[in-house]
């Protein structure tokens, strides 16, 4: 009898766990670095390689970090919100741009705009990995501390930021949601 049951049984789980697997966000991963300090990174910047970019920068008001590049499709999608959110969202949006050629980059933000403050150079995705990246675009929120607070995979659009952006960012900086 058991030898009949255990395989309906171990099905019945499968089942389950597929089931509750369709019912999620597929744009939802957990990242480690959630309520953890901002990944340590110094990175040349793509408008002056002689500057830097890193953590230190990110610290004294709420931040984003934008993981981007110019052969990401995803990416080309968001940049028009990255850049009305430069425009009318009270918060410094900087990025990172991920294995990529800088020249590429910088012809990008020339054509398209440049909606970030500054802008680090990972051509060799060394700092993408500490910070967990999976692909681009991903964009981190980075409270006054340096420490972060929540992280989206997938082009970031209106709804995501008034859904997932704007309470944190309020909560951070103590407002009422």
């Amino acid at each position: 009898m058991i030898r009949f049951l255990l395989p309906i049984v171990i099905l019945a789980a499968l089942v389950a766990l597929l089931v509750v697997g369709l019912n999620r966000d597929p744009s939802y991963v957990p990242s480690p670095l959630i309520g953890k300090q901002a990944p340590s990174f110094s990175l040349p910047r793509l408008d002056d390689p002689g500057r830097t970019l890193s953590n230190q920068d990110l610290g004294g008001d709420v931040a984003l970090l934008n993981v981007w590049a110019t052969w990401c499709s995803g990416c080309r999608q968001e940049h028009p919100f990255l850049m009305e959110l430069s425009r009318t969202a009270d918060v410094r949006i900087f990025s990172l741009n991920w294995k990529d050629d800088p020249d590429l980059a910088r012809q990008w933000l020339a054509t398209l705009g440049n909606p970030y403050t500054a802008t680090g150079v990972d051509q060799d995705g060394r700092a993408a990995i500490d910070w967990g990246v999976y692909g681009a675009p991903e964009t981190f929120l980075i409270d006054a501390g340096g420490k972060v607070l929540y992280k989206h995979i997938a082009p970031l659009n209106a709804e995501v930021w008034q859904r997932e952006f704007l309470p944190r960012i309020r909560q951070a900086r103590g407002q009422h949601p």
